[in-house]
């Protein structure tokens, strides 16, 4: 098929409906307000040199190595440099408004959850037979066979037989509760007696408990939550109105306005 498709805005704000990415369209739009709004009000300003290493992590960021890269990647978006500049500028602004509002809270947050960054390193096997977990718990504790031994013998799932039941480093939010008791009460290396649960009966080899420590990364992660909640806190606070005005341009030709969205406090 050959031919030339031309696409109008109302057009495209009309499959964003039917593609039902409004509603999450409207929250960017609504947050991007709520940043600017409230950096504004804390007297917070960016200045060139600032802004010149937004753009350019926000360049590394979607790896846009060369001066073409860029372009190329501003025409498939339909963005301006002015449009590039100013996104650059709302992501500066985001990480300015958290760390404003949050770098002196992220200290004692960690440690009022400090239980919830712990990390354990785990190996599992799930069992259908509450007999045989014992038993092959007995045969571990007395060294008569290896817990690689019984992830080859009883795993189906091919890619986790061949890494022994390995799951990986995991949190305590990522384990069923009944589970995260034991294993982060477990003195590693040790094999945690079986656990019954609705999926099966778990016999699991506890290897490494991982201590938290507020490292930047770490830090980074805290402020971006805490950030992110607020964010949330504040939508729920506001009075989004959208409006889409239509104007008519002669009989047959409509366009339509950029979506306006305004918020009042509730």
């Amino acid at each position: 098929m050959t031919g030339i498709f031309i696409f109008s805005a109302e057009e495209i704000i009309r499959q964003i409906k039917f593609s039902c990415q409004m509603p999450d369209i409207i929250e960017a739009i609504a947050t991007r307000k709520i940043i600017t709004d409230a950096a504004d009000k804390a007297g917070l300003k960016v200045d060139n040199a600032e802004l010149q290493q937004a753009a350019d992590n926000l360049r590394l960021a979607n790896k846009l190595i060369k001066v073409e890269d860029t372009w190329t990647w501003l025409q498939k978006n339909y963005l301006s440099l002015d449009e590039f500049k100013e996104l650059a500028q709302i992501n500066l602004l985001s990480a300015k408004l958290a760390n404003h509002l949050f770098a002196k809270q992220v200290e004692s947050f960690f440690f009022e959850h400090q239980l919830d960054y712990a990390a354990s390193v785990t190996y599992e096997v799930v069992l259908d037979d509450e007999d045989l977990a014992w038993e092959l718990f007995y045969a571990l504790q007395e060294n008569e066979i290896s817990f690689q031994y019984i992830a080859r013998q009883y795993i189906q799932e091919i890619e986790l037989r061949r890494a022994g039941g390995y799951c990986g480093i995991r949190h305590r939010k990522d384990f069923r509760p009944e589970i995260a008791a034991c294993v982060f009460a477990a003195h590693a290396p040790q094999i945690l007696k079986p656990i019954v649960t609705q999926k099966g009966v778990h016999l699991i080899w506890v290897e490494e408990i991982i201590q938290p420590q507020l490292n930047e990364p770490l830090r980074l992660k805290i402020l971006k939550d805490l950030f992110y909640t607020w964010i949330k806190q504040q939508l729920e606070e506001v009075n989004i109105v959208v409006q889409f005005e239509l104007m008519h341009q002669g009989k047959n030709n409509v366009s339509i306005q950029p979506s306006a969205v305004s918020y009042q406090q509730s």
